[in-house]
């Protein structure tokens, strides 16, 4: 992927990997444009050069507007990334949790797909360009405190591949950034070893650079994840994990 020459949307960039990635694309030298909930932060992107677009992913026709507006601006848009997400613990225990379950899969999963059906007819009809969709090496070893989150990122994983299988032939590729724990938004408190933020986007910016991009982005802090089944550490991984569900309130373990 050329970095220098793109014209890039990122979807829930307005903080955390969102908004430095839109950062590192604008100074390798694409156009970008950030949508988001957030009005101050919005407010301070565009302040930066960015184009800002208020989207809310759990609305279709928030997601509609978005997409009209930013295509009227940037009739050359090739490249989608869909960052928008959110980590809610969840005690499977405790009926409740329900609500958790449901924002988390209409944000995290659904918001994915309104995006892409979203921004898809215009790639193909360009017959070029690049979806790039976030999952997390949680989807490929459950955090068993977020339960949901895991389901979702999943899901993502299996859904870029479909679309990729769907799309071949278009011009338009996907590619699936896998992160494993990056130090922002709170993760470096659950997770004290987290990737440092700077880190995180150097690593991704250079895999995103090679030639032929890879169908998914790994860096090398989520390997283990990844393939912990191939490596046969997935069920010692996973038991090391569930010590964490001492966090979810009245459990001791």
């Amino acid at each position: 992927m050329d970095l220098s020459d793109r014209t890039v949307l990122v979807v829930g960039g307005t903080s955390g990997i969102g908004r430095e990635l839109a950062r590192r694309f604008a100074a390798a030298g694409s156009t970008v444009a950030v949508g988001g909930r957030s009005p101050q932060a919005l407010a301070e992107l565009a302040e930066e050069g960015f184009g800002a677009f208020r989207i809310d992913v759990t609305d279709g026709s928030s997601v509609t507007s978005a997409r009209d507006a930013v295509l009227a601006r940037y009739p050359e848009l090739d490249t989608v990334v869909t960052m928008s997400g959110v980590m809610l613990l969840e005690d499977l225990r405790d009926p409740a949790h329900f609500e958790a379950a449901e924002t988390t899969i209409d944000t995290n999963l659904v918001g994915t797909i309104r995006v892409i059906d979203a921004f898809t007819p215009h790639l193909v009809r360009r017959g070029a360009g690049t979806l790039i969709t976030v999952t997390s090496g949680i989807a490929f070893l459950p955090f068993p405190p977020m339960p949901s989150y895991a389901a979702s990122k999943a899901a993502v994983h299996a859904y870029s591949e479909a679309l990729r299988a769907q799309l071949d032939g278009t011009g338009v590729g996907v590619v699936e950034l896998v992160p494993p724990a990056v130090a922002t938004a709170g993760q470096e408190k659950m997770a004290p070893h987290a990737l440092p933020l700077d880190d995180f986007a150097t690593e991704v910016m250079h895999l995103l650079s090679q030639d032929p991009t890879p169908d998914e982005i790994l860096v090398k802090g989520v390997l283990m994840h990844r393939w912990a089944e191939r490596d046969g550490t997935y069920d010692d991984l996973v038991a090391q994990r569930s010590q964490a569900l001492a966090m979810l309130p009245g459990r001791e373990g």
